[in-house]
Order: structure tokens, then sequence, then C-alpha cells
């Protein structure tokens, strides 16, 4: 059994991994996997997840006016569908949350971290197809 953050209420629950699919969320009895759609994260929720959540994180810091970010958000939707619910993905709008891109040190975007146990495990800047996602984020949590 692992800590598993609700997506939709954001909290904690005590659920199997493998099980997860059909693992309901003991407060608001919505899924825990989340439908595999990338979360938006503010603070709080990032925080959340990387101190409370046993399964690995994969965040997108991404802005609404940058090109690249709006080519690859298709992608990274895709990614999550292909990942989930063993990884959790989430996007960070640094143009609305830009002291979380600052903390983070993202200086370009679209930036991926991923995150395991609550620490950067990896990090990737520019655009990237969703199997590229999907390969660069298994083979870093190898």
């Amino acid at each position: 059994m692992k800590n598993i953050v609700c997506p939709s209420c954001w909290a904690v629950n005590r659920a199997d991994p493998q099980r997860l699919e059909r693992a309901v969320c003991g407060k608001c009895g919505l899924p825990l996997a989340g439908g595999h759609a990338p979360l938006h994260l503010d603070a709080t929720g990032l925080e959340r997840l990387l101190l409370r959540d046993s399964l690995p994180l994969l965040v997108d810091f991404w802005a609404p006016w940058c090109g690249p970010c709006r080519v690859m958000g298709p992608a990274f939707e895709q990614a999550a569908g292909l990942l989930g619910p063993t990884v959790r993905l989430g996007k960070v709008n640094t143009e609305e949350q830009q002291a979380l891109g600052a903390r983070y040190g993202v200086q370009s975007i679209p930036t991926l971290i991923l995150f395991r146990d609550g620490r950067e495990l990896a990090r990737q800047s520019g655009a990237m197809r969703a199997g590229d996602i999907v390969t660069w984020t298994r083979s870093a949590l190898r």
C-alpha cells in the first residue's frame, strides 16, 4: 500500500498502485487514477503531490504564449494516457505560477521535470513528441 493523492480533492489515500485503475478516493469517491489527464498544478497542488504522493510525477513547465509549448501540449496529453496511472503528469503554467518556475530553475520552456519521492530525477527542455516523452520518462525511472 502506498500514499496516493486524489487528483480531484487532494486527499491522501492508502492504495495499492497495482490496483489504481479501480481505486476510489475515500473522501470524494472519485477515481484515484484521475482519468490519465494531466493535472493543472499550482504551488499547493505541486507541493502536495511531491510531499505526499508515492507515484512519480512528470511536470510540464509551459506558457500559453510559447509556440513550442502549444505544439507539445497534445503530445503531453497523449503521453499521460500512455504513462498513467503509474506516473502522474502535471502542467505548471509559468505565466500564472512564476514563482514555481523560479523555484525549480526553469530557464526555458517547455521544460519537463520528472520527480520521484519528492526529488528531481531528470530534466529535459524543448518540445517532444508523445512517444519520446514516454521513452524518456520510462528510461529515467529505471
